[in-house]
């Protein structure tokens, strides 16, 4: 089964790929009137136009970039004059390291309280967790992070709401994984302002999902205590926590590793927004900057990275479902 969703993940981009590509040609404004000086020439702009591509037609355009795009090229930024991959590769690792630290705190905090809830059933504290879980569901994460810039930046200035490191460090990162090469050389110092800059953004991205994990693994939980082998564990002497760690636990988390991966894509998408309030230089920040701009192979690149992300994710959620769940490999 990967290998063929990996085999249909080729016409996914190809199609998303057609999509931005004639959305972005389509879309009113003219990047080259965008970055042109007011005192350029017609003939200016018909050089400048030229050397973009944009002089020719829709379908060579595309089939050209279609080219250069299969051999690795995919253009130079209008805006930035840079090589669009070397831009994305520049700015994607911090994308993925908040990324990844959001998808831990979503998991710990959702799985604790999904347990805790079904370990209390019936009483106050499961009560508590499903209006919080309800609560939390209904705010999206770019409000948990004005909320936290408001309360915590502003009003109770407890945590930085700006940029990645303290203006007094200084680090060349080579990889541009901060927070995994600041631990691998030992630059602890840089190792704990960058999680302490990023200690808000992940948790605005990592609440919402973290609410949905445990209301989707309390119910699977619970399914799962209703079963016959169930009741043979607890007649064997197995203690309550015996049955949730051994038995129950493992066989619940099939809906809430398929929700998890799903609305992991979604988190991967919501740190544009994230990165651009707290100033984080990642991918989406950048992003941001390419529409404003209406720079084309730069948002082309972009769009085209957070697609292969998504069928990423989703690939690596379908494998590890068929090694949790037997059943599926056939």
């Amino acid at each position: 089964m990967p290998l063929k969703r990996l085999l249909w993940a080729l016409p996914t981009l190809l199609g998303v790929l057609v999509v931005v590509f004639v959305l972005l040609r389509v879309a009113p404004g003219d990047p080259i009137a965008m970055m042109i000086g007011p005192g350029a020439t017609p003939d200016d702009v018909l050089a400048l136009r030229a050397l973009y591509g944009f002089d020719k037609s829709l379908s060579a355009q595309f089939f050209i970039y279609l080219g250069q795009a299969a051999l690795g090229h995919f253009g130079q930024s209008i805006t930035l004059k840079q090589d669009v991959l070397d831009l994305v590769m520049v700015h994607l690792p911090l994308t993925l390291e908040l990324s990844a630290l959001a998808l831990g705190i979503a998991v710990l905090l959702g799985g604790a309280a999904a347990l805790a809830a079904v370990s209390f059933r019936g009483s106050l504290l499961e009560r508590g967790i499903d209006v919080a879980t309800g609560f939390i569901t209904a705010i999206p994460d770019f409000l948990w992070g004005l909320a936290g810039i408001l309360f915590l930046g502003v009003l109770l200035p407890v945590l930085p709401v700006f940029g990645l490191l303290d203006s007094s460090l200084r680090f060349d990162s080579v990889t541009g994984f901060v927070l995994l090469e600041s631990l691998v050389r030992g630059r602890f110092d840089v190792l704990g302002s960058a999680l302490y800059h990023m200690l808000w953004p992940a948790l605005s991205l990592a609440l919402p999902l973290a609410a949905m994990i445990a209301r989707v693994l309390k119910a699977s939980l619970l399914e799962v205590l209703a079963q016959d082998y169930i009741l043979v564990a607890q007649v064997k002497g197995f203690s309550p926590w015996q049955v949730l760690w051994r038995e129950a636990l493992r066989n619940a988390l099939g809906p809430a590793l398929t929700l998890t991966g799903v609305q992991f894509t979604f988190l991967i998408g919501g740190t544009v927004l994230i990165e651009r309030l707290f100033g984080l230089p990642g991918l989406g920040n950048m992003a941001i900057d390419a529409v404003i701009n209406r720079d084309l192979p730069l948002i082309q690149g972009i769009v085209l990275t957070f697609a292969v992300l998504f069928i990423a994710v989703n690939l690596a959620v379908d494998v590890l479902n068929t090694r949790i769940n037997p059943k599926l490999r056939t």
